[in-house]
């Protein structure tokens, strides 16, 4: 008498053998496994078409495979998790190409110091062409300066994609932008073969560090026909927009500041503890000598004082010291950790989880950002290399020494003496407008513009106004620049009048 097991199996075996399956002794492994998943013990029934499907499946796995059922059983765990890491932000992580393969039809790429820079020029007489190729033009005189466009931290030459063309057409100006290390479609280099220490050259610089992003925008300006060119930086571009100029002010005709990321000085502090040092030396010299000297017992509190205050002076430098050295083990525990594989995992959830978002978030109104925008920003996701390179800039930014040996941006703003437009909205949540209006209280005779109804990409949110704004203050400029035999008093004063009646 054949049990309930048998008959299931009789049957089952009648089943398959209608769509013609093998029954190699794999195969009835894989049956055997199949018994406990898709049988009911009470009714004993089969799903014939999902037996069908799943034991296709697992034949193909077994002839391929050809081991045991915890070595399938393994494999089939490893394709799944295969499968759940697939897509990152909505981009299918499983055939990455190479940043060049992901161009547009007006893409340009040149050499820089190893490293092949995605950028893109917009010619108000010409259509966009490489630029290596428009350097045999490069005598020719414009009538207005030449701008590049830095993009900020998670961008790309994509987010001036709707203020390029409308800046040189009315403007009159050549304009160029391009993509930093470990963002859009510029190669992401291996540190490891680009920073080889056995190579007969001289090193070439981190491509990630603040330094080459200078130097790089440097040369685009030697690439363009003109002595000097207006630089327009957005968010962390802005920085390497003033640093640019603070390495070579003579080469920036004027600097563009669009929610910039450049922590404003408190002026007002620094302010009160002057106010109190001044206060403290005036009470000091107003105390008569010799009632002082006359007291004994102030005599010895003002001795304990003094030497409780080099105890504390030596404590305080102890204290600093231990404390560099601890920073500098911080740094370099968390650059081990930004090589290792967890620190991949961890940025491509990151990407996945908050990305998308955080588009949405820079904007004033959330429900203006579409898909064409979405995919502009997550297109770079396809390149190869690019969970790697994202890792390799956070930890440049980590070990960077040249913030260490130069002076800091907000010290040195009031050096600023180029014109200066800064430019805001009233509704950015990631670096609030009142941040931008201190700084230009800190930059001697720059301009403030806050754009209402705007979030933290006002070229992207507001592209008619921000052209109209920048349009204005290159006006500006160009009229500065055309007056002689002024002061830089005089000057000043033009360009502010100047300023009132445009808005006007």
């Amino acid at each position: 008498m054949m049990t309930n097991g048998g008959s299931v199996w009789f049957r089952r075996s009648a089943v398959l053998g209608r769509y013609g399956l093998p029954k190699s002794p794999a195969f009835k492994t894989h049956l055997l496994l199949l018994d406990r998943r898709f049988l009911d013990s009470e009714s004993e029934r089969v799903n014939a078409r999902s037996l069908f499907m799943v034991a296709s499946a697992s034949s193909s796995a077994s002839a391929s495979v050809g081991g045991s059922d915890a070595e399938y059983s393994g494999k089939l765990l490893r394709e799944n998790q295969k499968q759940k890491g697939k897509r990152i932000a909505g981009i299918d992580q499983g055939d990455l190409l190479d940043p060049a393969l992901l161009a547009d039809p007006d893409s340009c790429f040149c050499e820089f110091e190893g490293v092949r820079i995605h950028h893109k020029i917009c010619d108000a007489e010409r259509t966009p062409q490489n630029l290596l190729q428009d350097q045999t033009n490069s005598q020719n005189k414009r009538n207005g300066l030449p701008m590049i466009l830095l993009h900020g931290l998670g961008a790309s030459v994509f987010s001036w994609h709707r203020v390029m063309k409308p800046l040189a057409q009315a403007t009159g100006s050549k304009i160029l932008a391009f993509d930093r290390p470990a963002f859009g479609l510029t190669t992401r280099v291996n540190l490891n073969d680009h920073l080889c220490p056995y190579q007969e050259e001289i090193n070439p610089l981190n491509p990630y560090f603040m330094i080459f992003s200078v130097l790089a925008t440097l040369y685009f300006i030697d690439s363009l026909p003109a002595e000097k060119a207006v630089l327009i930086g957005h968010s962390i571009g802005s920085r390497i927009a003033v640093n640019t100029y603070f390495q070579a002010p003579e080469r920036v005709a004027a600097l563009v500041l669009v929610a910039p990321a450049i922590l404003a000085p408190l002026a007002s502090h620094k302010v009160v503890q002057e106010n109190r040092v001044e206060r403290d030396a005036q009470l000091q010299e107003d105390r008569p000598y010799s009632y002082i000297h006359a007291n004994a017992f102030i005599r010895f509190c003002n001795l304990s004082a003094m030497f409780t205050k080099y105890i504390v002076q030596a404590i305080t430098l102890l204290v600093k010291g231990t404390g560099d050295i601890l920073n500098s083990l911080h740094r370099k525990a968390l650059s081990a950790l930004l090589r290792s594989a967890f620190a991949l995992m961890l940025i491509r959830v990151v990407v996945d989880k908050f990305s998308i978002a955080a588009v949405r978030n820079a904007w004033y109104n959330s429900n203006q950002v579409t898909e064409h925008v979405l995919h502009g920003y997550t297109k770079p996701l396809r390149a190869k290399g690019w969970d790697k390179a994202l890792a390799e800039y956070a930890e440049a930014m980590l070990t960077d020494s040249w913030f260490e040996l130069k002076p800091s941006i907000v010290d040195r703003l009031k050096e600023v003496s180029c014109p200066v437009l800064i430019v805001t909205g009233d509704g950015d949540r990631l670096i609030p407008s009142w941040n931008a209006r201190k700084l230009s209280q800190a930059i001697p005779g720059s301009f403030l513009e806050v754009i209402q109804n705007c979030g933290h990409l006002p070229h992207e949110e507001k592209a008619e106004e921000f052209v109209s704004v920048v349009n204005k203050f290159l006006q500006i400029v160009s009229a500065g620049n055309s007056s002689q035999g002024i002061t830089r008093e005089d000057g000043q004063g033009l360009l502010d009048f100047i300023f009132v009646l445009l808005k006007i």
